[in-house]
């Protein structure tokens, strides 16, 4: 607990007894000021449900565990009205999560804490080694020196990475863009490296897009959505994710919502799948590229180059030839992925991001004429709005014990 005393009692044993009548609110509550839903222990006695005593003594219960941080004096918010309450927000000295990220251009360390703040990062190499344990044991390497360096408590670590992710067993069933087997022990290497390195807490793995739609849904672009659907272009291919009340929905396996594999262009690009036009071949970087006439460069990530072609060449014909193509294909898939799934919000990262950016009449025009439902059945589509989203995404595997359960993810 990082020096910090246990569980606070009254004199008198009422604040004992509050929270006792509380306990079970510790973690609804630690997740309401995780996602900025409670920023007012007033807020939080509404939405708990419960007395303003017993929201009390929850409050000061997460404080003592070093979690959050409530204003000694209360204050009124800017413009509000009633009486002034107690502001919460999350420690800026608290625990972290180790967060880590494999991708085709390398990989990339973090510590993240409540709130998906992210405290440190270290960027790792640029090539990726064949073997997972050799790529493992770095990424965790370099995660346990940020937590030397910051001497922070760590809860657990948290592994995205571009394949679907089987569940329970945690095999990358199809790191298509790696070197990797197919069906490699991922959690289990990462589990092992992250013990040998001597963190504490659990280990966890899952697809870098679900992670993000994950991150984006409590802490992003995806706030306040019951049915999101997150579509994004990782440094090669495409990915989907969908979030249903505040869950990731992964089927019965983890392997659900593989929209890559959806086809665009039948008569399109082959696709690793041993389909042809995927969406995964069609409308990603390398695809954008290729468009766009521009050879790929090894200076950069494709993602990063097609980026900088969108920002700084979009006048030009062939760019933007190639950005009106790649939005008629994405369109088309996300067209049929609203007529299945029915979300009331859609939210784009990566090249999708851009794409957006670049002309989002034509892409939400193109959705409109392609659904079932239509303009009369629009639906919301946005940026991803978090700089390394997937990263925050997997913290969140690392919170989420603690945000189940404060009192036994982080005992006294």
């Amino acid at each position: 607990m990082n020096g910090k005393a246990g569980p606070r009692t009254a004199g008198d044993g009422s604040t004992r007894t509050r929270l006792d009548r509380g306990r079970g609110a510790l973690g609804p509550a630690l997740e309401l000021v995780h996602t900025g839903r409670a920023p007012t222990r007033a807020v939080l006695t509404a939405e708990l449900g419960v007395t303003r005593a017993t929201a009390g003594a929850v409050a000061a219960e997460l404080e003592a565990l070093g979690l959050i941080r409530v204003d000694a004096r209360p204050g009124a918010a800017a413009g509000s009205q009633g009486r002034p309450s107690h502001r919460l927000e999350v420690a800026d000295d608290g625990p972290v999560a180790l967060a880590a990220q494999v991708h085709a251009d390398g990989f990339r360390a973090a510590l993240v804490g409540l709130g998906g703040r992210i405290v440190a990062t270290a960027p790792g190499c640029e090539t990726v080694d064949a073997d997972p344990a050799k790529v493992l044991g770095s990424v965790v390497d370099a995660g346990a020196e940020l937590l030397r360096e910051t001497g922070r408590r760590c809860v657990g670590a948290g592994l995205a990475v571009p394949s679907a992710v089987t569940e329970p067993e945690g095999l990358a069933l199809n790191p298509l863009h790696l070197a990797w087997p197919a069906g490699a022990p991922v959690r289990e290497i990462f589990a092992e490296r992250v013990r040998a390195a001597g963190i504490e807490g659990p280990a966890f793995a899952a697809n870098d897009v679900n992670l993000a739609a994950l991150a984006e849904h409590r802490h992003g672009a995806g706030r306040g959505a019951r049915d999101l659907l997150c579509v994004a272009t990782g440094h090669r291919g495409v990915g989907g994710a969908l979030v249903l009340d505040g869950r990731l929905h992964t089927g019965s396996s983890g392997l659900a919502l593989e929209v890559g594999h959806l086809t665009v262009n039948p008569e399109g690009r082959p696709c690793h799948c041993g389909s042809r036009g995927c969406l995964d071949v069609e409308a990603d970087p390398l695809a954008f590229l290729t468009a766009a006439g521009r050879a790929p460069g090894p200076e950069v990530s494709l993602l990063q180059q097609s980026n900088e072609l969108i920002r700084d060449e979009s006048h030009d014909p062939s760019v933007r030839t190639a950005i009106e193509e790649l939005i008629d294909r994405l369109g088309l898939g996300l067209a049929g992925l609203i007529s299945i799934l029915n979300p009331d919000r859609i939210i784009l990262g990566g090249l999708h991001r851009a794409l957006l950016d670049a002309d989002p009449d034509r892409l939400r025009a193109v959705v409109a004429d392609r659904s079932l439902w239509g303009r009369s059945g629009g639906v919301p589509i946005l940026a991803c709005t978090l700089d390394h989203n997937s990263l925050v995404g997997a913290a969140e595997l690392a919170w989420q014990p603690v945000l189940d359960d404060p009192l036994k993810a982080l005992p006294v």
